[in-house]
């Protein structure tokens, strides 16, 4: 019995850290609880395991380099994940989130269903710009969701779309699991941002295409604004001509532009232009000028901003100028910036920010620390190696292992956060992913887009509880209309999250089978048949390929003539005019040596 036990203390202790986590235990303590007692018992197992067990005393000394090395104290990538949340949380703060319903309710307002598009786009906007899920739906369920009971919105539907619309944060970078997988798979967090974007993107639009067919199919249940609510009146001509300026402008910035700055020359000529619409926006709006209509002065106004902070951390990641690490740091400036100007920004604020920011990076740390515990004693006893073989033996090889993982992290994700998955789940799924061939960073998007379901899934999905702790629970008198509002029950939440988990679903089979939406961030494969090489000319040398200088005769050797005044290097070099010596008498061979 003891040496069963000993052979197989990988399965035993994978499934001793899930006892302790269903039972409630802090996932935190339950690693390097679980690690360090399976440790001592392995210790003493050691000489009945016949050799699958590589645990001794003094390896408890690597764990305070585990802490204090690369992995977790010293780790540069991670320091990303506080400067992106303290840019969401002063985001969320300054009244960006409310400004932009308002704005784009009103711009989709007369069409069915608008206030729900209206909440996945600024969804997208809002996970680009704070990448924190619990910053943006909370602050749609409060701005957004009362004005959808208002209007006679499906209380499902209005659950289901701001709690899905917030997941967003999830995928569209910068998102703070990114960079957690980035960092678990040994990968570039730009990398993982570049293959995440479209996927990201993509799935807005089936979020989109789900309220398009529901609002065909169930027109009832999402009705457009009607017309004493449109504050901002008409105007939808006045912004698509802003837009056309726009380009235009931006166009002729770029052909001036691009003699001189090359490359960038499309992205400095589309700044020219946003630039110059957003001035005219703000003068013809505080002049009263009325050359734009009120729909198209709020639209630049509310919309340039934050698109300016999106380029301001995604942008110069991408363009490789600066690290996420430093995108995030400039994003936590100019969301400062943003709130200051809106005048919102007060030390309560910046106090609430850092409060917020210190526990969310205290729980990743804890979160970390306890992973490195746990692995240190499940490398130990061979459990590495023991998941690659239960991974990699799964039928139908590649296709077969996709499957299971997915299914894997589906179903814990009922009961794990993203960054519990991340740290205890993806550590033992990448060594068997690199073995069969895939692609990390593809690995990683995938796992990140299936993680999103932790969000959404009833009973646990935490955006549902976010929600749930914004929403009316009893009937209260709406301000406007003085009507009474029916609260809106857990049931109606839960059954509003189950047609966007099963989109998400359909998301994951959709980037298994279109892998190159994710693979585009490897850049081209470079022809070493086009490279030019080209060799500086150095004075006093003839370029290669090139006829020395001369005569054109060459000499009897067949070595090319040295141009005046360069040296002869057929000869032996000269130091001077040292006398020469005699020439030694040639040796008569017809004798014997002589040796005296």
């Amino acid at each position: 019995m003891i040496e069963f036990i000993a052979q197989n203390m990988a399965p035993i202790m994978f499934a001793s850290l899930i006892v302790f986590l269903l039972i409630g235990y802090p996932v935190a303590f339950s690693l390097a609880a679980n690690g360090l007692m399976f440790f001592f018992i392995g210790v003493v197992l050691s000489p009945y395991s016949g050799g699958s067990i590589n645990l001794a005393w003094p390896l408890l000394h690597a764990l305070p380099d585990n802490f204090y090395g690369t992995r977790v104290m010293s780790n540069d990538t991670l320091l990303a994940i506080p400067f992106f949340t303290f840019m969401g949380i002063v985001l969320e703060r300054s009244g960006m989130a409310e400004d932009l319903l308002d704005t784009i309710g009103q711009l989709f307002g007369p069409i069915r269903g608008g206030l729900a598009y209206a909440v996945i786009f600024v969804g997208a906007l809002l996970a680009a710009t704070t990448g924190v899920v619990a910053a943006s739906v909370i602050a749609m369920g409060l701005i957004s969701l009362p004005i959808m009971l208002r209007y006679g919105y499906d209380r499902r539907v209005a659950s289901g779309v701001i709690a899905a619309s917030g997941t967003l944060a999830q995928i569209i970078p910068p998102s703070l699991v990114l960079i957690v997988l980035a960092d678990q798979l040994g990968r570039s967090v730009g990398d993982m941002y570049a293959g995440a974007l479209i996927p990201g993107l993509v799935l807005t639009g089936l979020y989109m295409g789900y309220i398009l067919i529901l609002s065909i199919v169930r027109p009832n249940s999402m009705p457009a604004l009607p017309l004493e609510a449109r504050t901002l009146g008409h105007g939808v001509l006045s912004l698509i001509v802003a837009l056309l300026v726009t380009g235009a402008i931006s166009y002729g910035a770029y052909r001036y532009l691009a003699p001189t700055q090359g490359d960038n020359a499309d992205i400095l000529g589309f700044a020219v232009g946003v630039i110059v619409i957003y001035v005219a926006a703000i003068v013809d709006q505080r002049l009263k000028l009325n050359i734009m209509s009120r729909l198209a002065q709020q639209v630049i106004i509310v919309l340039i901003p934050p698109l300016a902070l999106i380029f301001l951390v995604l942008g110069t990641i991408f363009l490789g100028i600066a690290t996420p690490t430093e995108g995030g740091a400039m994003g936590a400036v100019g969301a400062l910036i943003m709130a200051g100007l809106k005048g919102r920004l007060s030390r309560d604020v910046i106090n609430q920010a850092l409060a917020s920011t210190t526990r969310l990076s205290s729980f990743v740390l804890f979160i970390l620390i306890g992973a490195r515990v746990f692995s240190l004693t499940f490398y130990g006893v061979n459990g590495h190696i023991w998941v690659e073989h239960l991974l990699t033996s799964l039928p139908g090889g590649e296709t077969g292992f996709l499957i299971g993982v997915n299914i894997l992290v589906f179903v814990l994700a009922f009961f794990l956060d993203f960054f519990e998955l991340a740290f205890i789940i993806v550590p033992l799924l990448a060594p068997a992913a690199d073995k069969l061939g895939i692609d990390l960073i593809w690995f990683g998007v995938l796992l990140g887009v299936n993680m999103q379901t932790s969000f959404m899934h009833p009973p646990f999905g935490f955006a549902l509880f976010y929600l749930r702790s914004v929403a009316a629970r009893v009937p209260y008198l709406d301000r406007i209309t003085g009507k009474q509002i029916a609260p809106v029950t857990t049931g109606q939440i839960y059954w509003g999250a189950v047609p966007f988990v099963c989109i998400q679903v359909i998301m994951i089979g959709l980037t298994i089978a279109f892998p190159q939406m994710v693979m585009r961030y490897k850049s081209a494969a470079v022809d070493p048949g086009t490279i030019d090489y080209k060799v500086p000319d150095v004075p006093g040398m003839s370029p290669f390929g090139a006829q020395p200088a001369g005569n054109g005769s060459a000499p009897a050797n067949g070595a090319a003539p040295a141009a005046p005044g360069t040296p002869d290097l057929s000869q032996p070099p000269s130091f001077g005019d040292a006398p020469a010596k005699p020439a030694a008498p040639a040796p008569d061979l017809s004798q014997p040596p002589n040796f005296n």
